[in-house]
Parts: structure tokens; sequence; C-alpha cells
């Protein structure tokens, strides 16, 4: 007999529903701190039906619209865990309209001091590269 739609789900029931693995669902614990399941004695968990449409909308962001981790994190700073819960149930437009892409959402976060250091770090790389295939060459 299915559970109702109020009802609470284990770990395994509500990786099946989400269609990703229960260790998936472990790591996103340790990754977003909003994502707190119930857990009774003995550490088991069981996530509430709000819960459930939070990890939806999380699952929809990182393996449907290609967000990074801190992306996912960035927009649940800016716009709460409601409009994740929201993104979760198919709202597209909601998703689309509200979106910077997954790039520009990490590059937003890096200072320009790092971004300076990474570009002198890159043009090192590619002198020594260089160097690298010259001397490969001459054999």
């Amino acid at each position: 007999m299915a559970k109702g739609p109020h009802a609470f789900r284990t770990i395994s029931e509500a990786a099946e529903e989400l269609g990703v693995p229960q260790h998936v669902l472990r790591f996103w614990e340790t990754k977003f701190s909003f994502i707190r399941p119930m857990k009774r004695a003995g550490g088991r968990r069981f996530y509430r039906p709000q819960d459930i449409a939070v990890l939806r909308g999380v699952r929809a962001l990182l393996h449907d619209e290609g967000y990074t981790i801190k992306g996912v994190q960035k927009l649940h700073k800016e716009q709460g865990v409601r409009w994740l819960a929201v993104a979760g149930e198919g709202g597209e437009g909601v998703v689309d309209s509200q979106k910077a892409a997954p790039v520009a959402v990490e590059r937003a976060e890096v200072k320009p001091e790092a971004r300076d250091r990474l570009t002198a770090a890159l043009a090192d790389l590619e002198a020594v590269k260089a160097r690298l295939d010259g001397l490969l060459n001459r054999e």
C-alpha cells in the first residue's frame, strides 16, 4: 500500500522518489544547511513533504539546470527555501527568468585580487607548457 502525500518518507523512499542514490541525499545534507530531515533514535532520517519539495528543487537545479553546489547555495541565500521548493515543482518559468548562467554564478564570487593571481598563474602555466612542448619537439 502506497503512502499518502502527507506521510513522512524514509531516506530510501525519498531517494527513490527523487531518482537519486541515498548517499547523495546524505551528501546534500552536508552541503546545504537548509536540508534537515527529522532524525529518530539511531539517526534514522524521515523526510517531511516540504523536505521532499525542497530536495526536488535542489535536484532540478543541480541535475537539470546545470547549477553548481555554490550556485544553489547562492540562490538559497538570495531567494529563500520556498523558491527552491517552487523550482522543484516544475516552476520552469521561475527558474529560467531569475537564474544566471551557472558559470556567471561561480565567477561572481571571485574577487579581483584572486582573479589577477589566477590570470598570472595561468600565464605561468602556459609559458611552462610552451617550454615543455619545445623540449619535446627537439627530440
